[in-house]
């Protein structure tokens, strides 16, 4: 009896090691053990025992303070040992691994995260992990996430992983697979992504993938797949992202998207270039009201566009380049009013070019090149000031090239060559663009030295009367004309090298904030996250594995909603690499603007540089979004009250002021688009200061799309630089927006919202102007309305001289309507 209680008392010393050792400091418990003529034999030993394992215990609980305290199931142990037998670790992340179980759960060995003594997380990216994944992985019976991306493990992909209830995430992507995609996947419930993209995967999709609800993206691409697509994806509520860019799959894309169209669909993504596809593209996919982004690119996809694309008015990529399409553009194609990339590259075209191609606003890539479009070059295309990169090559066009697309702004790629087109090339263009652009026109002149265009011999004659004197004259006029531009230059140049030398100082003798934290991305990523003051801390894989939600585009980047692994979000915003400063200058700028902190601007909570040159700015997720989405994007039974419209004019014009007053930053580009709200519906800027961060050309870009928006104050036309003024005349159409409920993109007939309300204020009266929601509260409010609509209109002056100052545009609306400590709405003053 003595040995047995002995034994009961040291077996539970490694889970209860501080109630053992009180339980054996009282003098009773040494009689259960050992007798008393014993006793002293005995006492040194036991007490070297017990310091040993007390150094033990508190090392562990150092080690792992998060700890839930239960050690590993036996199930799970196993699983654990049976993964590191069949991987091959060469750089040793896995010695964490130890052969105790007691430790497996604390933390200490790498990757492996757990809850009630089972495994939930096995998160092991980058490692240069080969070898193969055991079956015995499903044995993980409340894994939620397994992610292993950016490795060199091959074999087949376990089929046990079907097996497992509660698994949300696989991430095997940039890895060596082979073998089929087990059909068991689509047993899990809970499923939520699925990536197994760029490895060897073969064989056909399986149709009970998504048999999940919850399962919003699916990633297949870069793999050997054949066969077809199952219908059973095309009918998925739940899929929001879809790719199977570059297998062997066929056959027809089948034609049931969006089902019988009773609920709405989520996709927003569907990529399935550079497949083997045939048949015609799926009138169905004009019932996916959501999508972004189309791609049918390197297929054999035939027959027409059909007219039912025209429905897709969200979509911003549409690419069907490298097909056998024919017929012609539908006409509905102009109501894609959001379209920004059109690619319909090498295919059978073979009509003219529409002219209502105008009404493309957004639109900044057009590639129709090795096509049979024919007639002329509608001069229309000069209106959609957006337009980046024309390519019309190798189609048989005719006419001249219209001059309008020399005012195209943000023209920066432009080729026309192999037509039938004739006369001479507009001048600027000649300039800008060499000869290649050209090339293959017969009748085409003027755009290289060689193929001049024929000057009339009346022009010839008149230009030799012209006395030796009146050319001596012209000569010495523009020598002096070139000297003083150099000297205007060269005063320019130095002023601004002035400013920047005190800038820096400036910048220099700025102490760092408090909050500032730096962390290296260390050997999972090597690359480099800061932190800055007030926001959560993460750490950069937690940041590079989370999920991913697109929000946006612009001509600076991308923008995500970021959900990690605790289930926080943060929005990211991915800039373009081709059009952001060197890694120093970046470095320097944005650490200024981290800096940056007022309730009505949107901070940057931290950034981070990767090791292939992509650059990324986090900063607070914004659940309510944008004001242009609140004001235009919202359901008939959701009104906006005039205190609300009020509060968000006040805060816009507080965050701007603090901009000029504060930062010394111009916006450059205010649209309601960047107007964020908090939880509170309070006016939040975003987007200030990146034109710190990027080229003087992508600068342009900028501006234009804020022209091409309604918000582009007129004189930018010529000075192609924002100032105060451009940035107060943006406040005051955002006012206008406020007061009218009109967006300032909807422009008719060429007339902008400000012009727009002038005239209805001149021809119909004041009450015409305001939005019918404000009007049913005109008897209490009518003059506050009247009194904004006349300080906005002031703002919107197109003399940038007559505008007022932003202090002024603060006070009166302070004036006007002044906030009350209660959430009531405040009467008129």
């Amino acid at each position: 009896m003595e040995n047995q209680d002995q034994d009961q008392v040291f077996s539970c010393f490694y889970q209860y090691p501080f109630g053992v050792f009180m339980f054996l400091t009282q003098e009773r418990a040494w009689g259960h053990i050992i007798s008393d003529k014993k006793k002293e034999k005995w006492i040194p030993f036991v007490q070297i025992f017990l310091f040993l394992q007390l150094i033990i215990s508190g090392t562990q609980l150092a080690l792992c303070q998060d700890w839930d305290g239960i050690i590993i199931t036996e199930a799970n142990y196993q699983a654990l040992e049976a993964l590191k037998h069949e991987l091959v670790d060469p750089k040793g992340y896995l010695s964490s691994w130890n052969d105790s179980s007691y430790g497996a759960c604390s933390g200490s060995w790498v990757g492996i995260k757990c809850a009630q003594g089972q495994v939930i997380v096995i998160q092991l990216p980058l490692k240069g992990l080969s070898g193969r994944i055991s079956e015995k992985i499903g044995q993980f019976q409340e894994l939620r996430k397994l992610s292993l991306h950016d490795n060199e493990i091959g074999g087949s992909v376990p089929s046990s992983l079907g097996f497992l209830p509660n698994l949300r995430g696989v991430q095997l992507y940039n890895n060596r697979f082979s073998g089929s995609i087990p059909a068991s996947l689509g047993l899990c419930p809970l499923l939520q992504t699925l990536e197994l993209s760029n490895n060897s995967l073969s064989g056909i999709i399986p149709d009970s993938l998504v048999n999940s609800t919850k399962l919003y993206r699916l990633n297949l691409s870069y793999n050997l797949l054949s066969g077809i697509i199952p219908e059973h994806i095309t009918q998925s509520r739940s899929l929001v992202f879809i790719d199977l860019k570059y297998n062997n799959l066929s056959g027809s894309i089948p034609d049931s998207w969006g089902g019988n169209g009773e609920r709405q669909f989520k996709l927003q993504s569907l990529t399935l270039d550079h497949n083997s596809f045939s048949g015609g593209i799926p009138v169905s996919l004009g019932k996916l009201s959501g999508l972004l982004e189309i791609s049918l690119s390197h297929n054999h996809i035939v027959g027409i566009i059909p007219n039912d694309i025209g429905s897709l008015s969200m979509v911003r990529n549409l690419d069907f380049s490298y097909n056998e399409i024919n017929g012609s553009l539908p006409e509905s194609i102009s109501n894609l009013s959001s379209l920004m990339v059109l690619n319909l590259e090498s295919n059978n075209l073979d009509s003219e070019i529409p002219l209502d191609i105008k009404k493309l606003q957004k639109l900044s890539f057009l590639n129709l090149r090795n096509n049979r479009f024919r007639g002329d070059i509608p001069a229309t295309i000069g209106d959609i000031s957006a337009l980046v990169q024309i390519d019309l090559a190798r189609n048989n066009l005719t006419g001249e090239i219209p001059v309008s697309v020399s005012d195209l702004p943000n023209l920066s790629s432009f080729n026309v060559s192999y037509n039938s087109l004739s006369g001479p090339v507009p001048s600027y263009l000649a300039k800008k663009f060499n000869s290649s652009a050209f090339v293959g026109n017969v009748q085409l002149c003027g755009y290289n030295t060689s193929n001049p265009c024929r000057v009339t011999a009346e022009g010839v004659t008149r230009g030799s009367k012209r006395s030796i004197k009146d050319i001596i004259l012209i000569v010495v006029g523009c020598l002096i004309i070139i000297l003083f531009i150099l000297c205007c230059i060269l005063l320019c140049c130095l002023i601004k090298k002035r400013a920047e030398a005190k800038k820096a100082k400036d910048v220099k003798n700025v102490p760092p904030t408090a909050g500032e934290v730096e962390a290296a991305g260390g050997e999972d990523t090597g690359g480099k996250l800061v932190h800055f003051s007030g926001g959560m801390i993460f750490s950069a894989d937690d940041l590079l594995c989370a999920t991913a939600d697109i929000l946006g585009k612009s001509t600076y980047g991308t923008v995500y909603k970021a959900t990690l692994e605790d289930g926080s979000q943060v929005a990211v915003k991915r800039m373009r690499e081709k059009i952001t400063k060197g890694q120093r200058e970046f470095e320097k700028e944005v650490n200024v603007l981290g800096k940056i902190r007022h309730p009505n601007l949107l901070a940057i909570r931290a950034y981070y540089l990767g090791t292939k040159g992509e650059k990324l700015l986090i900063f607070d997720y914004m659940p309510k979004g944008s004001l242009s989405a609140f004001l235009h994007a919202r359901g008939p039974d959701t009104p906006i009250d005039w205190p609300t419209r009020m509060r968000i004019a006040k805060g816009t014009t507080r965050g701007l002021l603090y901009l000029h007053t504060n930062a010394n930053i111009i916006h450059g580009n205010l649209t309601s688009s960047n107007v964020l709200l908090d939880e509170n519906t309070d006016a939040i800027i975003a987007d200030y200061g990146l034109s710190r961060l990027v080229t003087a050309a992508a600068n342009s870009n900028v501006i234009a799309t804020a022209g091409a928006l309604g918000y582009r104050a007129p004189e930018l036309n010529k000075l192609k630089k924002a100032n105060v003024k451009t940035d107060v005349y943006s406040l005051g159409v955002i006012i206008l927006e406020l007061l009218t409920g009109k967006s300032p993109g909807e422009a008719v007939n060429g007339v902008d919202l400000p012009r727009k309300v002038a005239t209805i204020v001149k021809e119909e009266g004041t009450n015409e102007v305001f939005d019918l929601e404000l009007m049913g509260d005109a008897s209490i409010i009518g003059d506050e309305l009247l009194i904004t609509l006349k300080l906005a209109l002031h703002c919107v002056d197109p003399s940038p001289s007559a505008r007022p100052e932003l202090q002024q545009v603060l006070q009166q609306l302070e004036v006007i309507r002044r906030e009350t400590p209660t959430a009531a709405p405040s009467t008129s003053h």
